[in-house]
């Protein structure tokens, strides 16, 4: 079956989504990604409060295979955070648009939003 990526998110290059809502943005990372770490054991998710830049390490996923890092797709401060994932990292493998998403982002920057892949051009990118 062929993964789907949502078409009211955007996507980082480096396998994050977004979901913009009223100025801020629900962050996850991508089908693709879940898949590619395998299952997820742990997730280490920033502080509420803190300000990143688009870019910038936000925490880390662990599986059973590897620990990769996850990236601010626009700059911006944190705002909440998934206490359930910390609890329950599975949710990341199991629903990784719903459940499993890892922190809101006040944006601070709504232009860098154009520097985001559409679902199309994700979806190209990693198939």
């Amino acid at each position: 079956m062929r993964p789907v990526y949502p078409e009211d998110l955007l996507y980082t290059r480096e396998h994050e989504w977004l979901r913009v809502e009223d100025g801020r943005g629900r962050v996850g990372i991508t089908h693709y990604a879940q898949e590619e770490l395998g299952d997820v054991v742990y997730v280490e998710l920033p502080p509420p409060g803190k300000r990143v830049t688009r870019g910038e390490s936000l925490g880390v996923v662990e599986s059973v295979k590897s620990v990769s890092d996850y990236y601010a797709p626009v700059t911006g401060t944190v705002r909440e955070v998934n206490e359930e994932v910390k609890k329950h990292p599975e949710l990341v493998n199991s629903d990784p648009y719903g459940k499993g998403w890892l922190l809101v982002l006040e944006i601070e920057n709504e232009e860098e939003l154009s520097s985001l892949l559409r679902a199309e051009d994700y979806r190209r990118l990693v198939e």
